[in-house]
């Protein structure tokens, strides 16, 4: 790596960028149904039928199981969700959709799959392909990474 590089030239901001950009937009397109883009996005990946673990949400959020907490408590609060211990392991809690979960989890898809559209319509399959193999090996470089 260069000395002196200039922190507009790094990988790791563009990557910043761009997903504020792209977080951004979601925000302003979901907010008239009154949810953002971390709900949208947890909404549209809890299990339908199964309902999904807190922990394996978390993870999808890139957050620690305590830091998701008060999420979901909005979430319960607004009639959004509702928790349940998982059968199978009581210390578990599981995550369900409510029905006003469902709606706005729908509103949610049909805003991603807009969008996505959008992009599809800019974007070549091959640079689709190409960004995506490249954003794995950042995210396996990355999670290898040791200073």
């Amino acid at each position: 790596m260069k000395n002196n590089v200039n922190p507009q030239e790094t990988i790791d901001y563009f990557l910043k960028i761009v997903w504020q950009t792209v977080a951004n937009r979601y925000n302003q397109l979901v907010a008239e149904f009154g949810i953002t883009q971390s709900i949208g996005y947890l909404l549209i990946n809890i299990d339908e039928k199964e309902g999904t673990t807190v922990s394996h949400a978390a993870a999808l959020l890139g957050l620690k199981s305590t830091s998701l907490s008060r999420m979901l408590n909005q979430l319960e609060k607004t009639g959004l969700i509702y928790r349940e211990s998982n059968q199978g392991d009581k210390r578990s809690v599981k995550i369900y959709l409510t029905d006003l979960g469902k709606e706005k989890r729908h509103l949610a898809r049909v805003v991603a799959k807009q969008f996505n559209n959008y992009l599809d319509a800019h974007i070549s399959g091959a640079d689709k392909e190409y960004l995506t193999e490249m954003l794995k090996k950042i995210n396996k470089l990355t999670v290898n990474y040791k200073p």
